[in-house]
Formats: C-alpha cells, structure tokens, sequence
C-alpha cells in the first residue's frame, strides 16, 4: 500500500536543518520540489544529494501524485557541484570518491524512475549535475536567459555519473562537443538540441505553463503515464523485430483489459470525465 504525501512545503532531509530541499503536494496531485540554496546558488553537496534521493523515493511510493515540477529557489536552477564539498572531496580516496559518485548517480536515478511526469522548470544556470537534473527529467521548460553548462573538463573532470540522462536527451554527437568543450550556452541552443522542451519569456511564465501542465496531466490515467514511460525506455535503440513487436502488443493488450483502460473506453463512449480526473 502506498501512502499519500500530506505535508506542505516539508523539509525531507532528516539531519538538515537548512531546509536545502522543500517538497509539496497538493490533494489534486500536483507536486512540487524546490532547490532550496539560493546563497549557493543551489549547488549540490553529499547532503542535498541525500536529501533529493530521499524526496524521490517518497514520491515513488506516493499514492496519487500525478506531476512533478523541480524548480530552484533565488532565481538559479542548480549551479552544478558545491565549491567546498569538491574541494574537500579532493582529499578524498578513491573508493570514497567512488561511493560519493554513486550517490548523485542513484539519485538521478531515482528521479528519473518515478512514475508520474517529472518536469524540470529552469531559469538561471543549470551546470554540470544541475544540468544532469534536467536531463532526467521527461522534459523541461526554461526562461530565455537561462545558461547551461557540462563543464567538468575545465576541472579536470568528466561528466560521468549524468551522462546516460544527458546523451539520452541530447544524443551522443552534441554529447561529446559539450562534454569536450565544457562551454556555456543559451536556453535555445538547448532547445535546438532536445535538453529542454519548451523556452519561455520570464520566470512568470514558468508558472503559466506549470499550471497548464498540471491541468493537462490530470486527464491522463496515471498507470498509463508510468507504462507508457517504462515503455519509451524499453524499445529505445530496439530493432523492430517480431520479438518487440510480440512485446509491444501484449503490453497493449494488457492495458485494454486493465481497469484503467476499460474505466477510459467506457467514459469516452459514456461522453463523461473517466475516474481518475475526479
């Protein structure tokens, strides 16, 4: 059984008291996390990546949550690596370095598993990790003076533990042109390369679309969202073949005798609103 998310804006970093990641959830379904260190410009350390697993792996098992936004506090979306955890994460081994690594990389991958919609909303900078964020997400709106950047390199560092996300979003050509160059660039350079979906005006317009968003994802069956996701990723780079033509058509066929897929058909036909849009 999974249970509902009924606190509003709740710090979900047991130890922290900085509250450097804030989640909220509506009873309509809608929920919102916020990077909550704008003095840091909302880079990462090891305890806002905890914080972050955390928060998704509550979503994960939260009953109705339909959508959920990822926004930045102050105006920046997530500058990359904090400053000082990296520099103290130089004196570090490297099988410590290995397990700090795996914690961003199970991170990105708990957001990027979960079952509702994720929708990075960006404005400011989204560099290195930052940038991986949104890469994991199913999509991404950002302002039009919004930078991104993969500049590990300068560091003398290489994008690994976002990569999968960022080649997934962006292909591995343009892929291997940012990683090498590790320059900045535009909100519409990343349009142009699939980073993000959708570039807006203003920070205000971020909200207009989230609000659009949220009432478009309230007409979708929310079992049907998560199949349909895991099956974006399932055929991805398969060869149609008739095993995946096998595979596709059971997984059809199961969601025509679901109780969702049944409750859809039935309303379309009734000329009324299905279930689950209340």
């Amino acid at each position: 059984m999974t249970d509902p998310i009924t606190s509003k804006y709740v710090d979900v970093q047991d130890e922290a008291s900085d509250q450097s990641v804030l989640l909220e959830a509506t009873t309509e379904g809608v929920a919102v996390l916020l990077l909550n260190r704008p003095a840091r410009k909302n880079a990462f350390d090891a305890r806002m990546i905890l914080a972050l697993t955390e928060a998704f792996d509550t979503l994960a098992g939260a009953e109705g949550v339909r959508i959920l936004f990822i926004r930045g506090a102050g105006g920046g979306f997530c500058a990359g690596a904090d400053l000082e955890w990296m520099r103290h994460a130089a004196g570090f081994t490297e099988a410590e370095n290995r397990a700090d690594a795996l914690d961003l990389a199970k991170m990105l991958n708990a957001l990027h598993r979960l079952p509702m919609l994720t929708v990075a909303l960006v404005e400011g900078p989204a560099f290195g990790g930052g940038a991986g964020l949104v890469a994991a997400c199913d999509m991404a709106v950002a302002t039009a003076d919004a930078q991104f950047a993969f500049s590990e390199v300068k560091l003398g560092l290489t994008p690994a533990t976002i990569s999968p996300y960022v080649v997934g979003a962006i292909g591995a050509r343009n892929a291997r042109r940012l990683f090498a160059l590790g320059t900045r660039f535009s909100a519409e350079e990343a349009l142009r390369i699939g980073l993000v979906d959708q570039v807006v005006a203003s920070a205000d317009a971020l909200g207009a679309v989230q609000e659009v968003l949220a009432g478009d994802i309230l007409a979708c069956a929310p079992e049907a969202v998560a199949d349909a996701k895991r099956l974006a990723d399932d055929v991805a780079g398969r060869p149609v073949d008739h095993a995946l033509m096998e595979e596709t058509a059971r997984r059809i066929a199961a969601r025509r005798v679901s109780p969702e897929g049944r409750e859809g058909i039935a309303a379309f036909f009734g000329k009324r609103k299905p279930a689950w849009m209340g």
